[in-house]
């Protein structure tokens, strides 16, 4: 019974994760795309803030976006 009580608030709750899951999602892409093409990244680490990227959901490509890029690109 509880399952049932559970897929329910879920269902309710769909309408409400989509978007945020496809602000993720996009933020994340863009990210990555963007660390790839760049020459030069903030303290020479691609790696570490492809990391970031993936492991911090939406905070990580954002501290990427606003801190990690290097003026030349």
């Amino acid at each position: 019974m509880e399952g049932v009580v559970f897929m329910d608030r879920f269902l309710d709750l769909l309408p409400l994760l989509i978007p945020l899951l496809l602000i993720q999602l996009t933020l994340q892409i863009y990210s990555i795309i963007d660390l790839i093409k760049r020459e030069k990244v903030r303290f020479d680490n691609k790696l570490l803030w492809g990391a970031i990227i993936i492991l911090f959901n939406v905070i990580g490509p954002v501290v990427y976006l606003v801190f990690g890029r290097s003026e030349k690109g």
